[in-house]
């Protein structure tokens, strides 16, 4: 095989045009060193590793959240169980505020009577007003004034404000 030969089957492997060449094609080019291309190597893997990082560290977040989620929820799920199996003499109606008190064997037992009721001087110890949710689930009475904002609460709320305004 000659020399043009071999020159001629080399050009005849690479089938498009010289802006599409895998190698530079122009003296002018600058020159491709294997050391030139193992430190693009070594920066594309440090990029990719450093992005790799910080998309684990979200992931490593998201997940200690949905952990400390799961805690809460089973907590609360703890306290629904243990005021559901509280003694009661009576129908439990959800929406009703109930009150928690301890019986002198350590049982816990709902009334319908608040520390009020009894003048402040309840004939057990009161552990804690509790609404019952349509979802079964108990709302400590203390951050019921919290979520008092109902329809006629913001209904009020807007009135003010636009009176403030001058808008009405």
């Amino acid at each position: 095989m000659a020399a043009d030969d071999t020159e001629h089957d080399t050009a005849a492997i690479h089938q498009g045009g010289d802006h599409s060449a895998p190698y530079p094609v122009s003296r002018l080019a600058p020159a491709f060193t294997l050391v030139d291309l193992a430190r693009e190597i070594e920066r594309a893997d440090q990029v990719i590793a450093g992005r790799l990082g910080a998309q684990l560290e979200v992931i490593a977040e998201q997940v200690k959240a949905l952990q400390a989620q799961a805690r809460k929820i089973l907590e609360q799920a703890r306290v629904d169980q243990r005021l559901h199996h509280a003694r009661c003499a009576f129908r439990r109606i959800p929406g009703q505020v109930y009150h928690l008190y301890r019986e002198p064997d350590g049982t816990l037992a709902f009334s319908m009577l608040s520390p009020g009721d009894w003048r402040g001087r309840p004939p057990k110890p009161f552990l804690g007003s509790y609404r019952l949710e349509n979802d079964m689930s108990w709302t400590p009475a203390g951050s019921l004034a919290e979520q008092q904002d109902g329809p006629e609460d913001s209904r009020r709320l807007v009135a003010r404000l636009l009176e403030a305004t001058g808008d009405r």
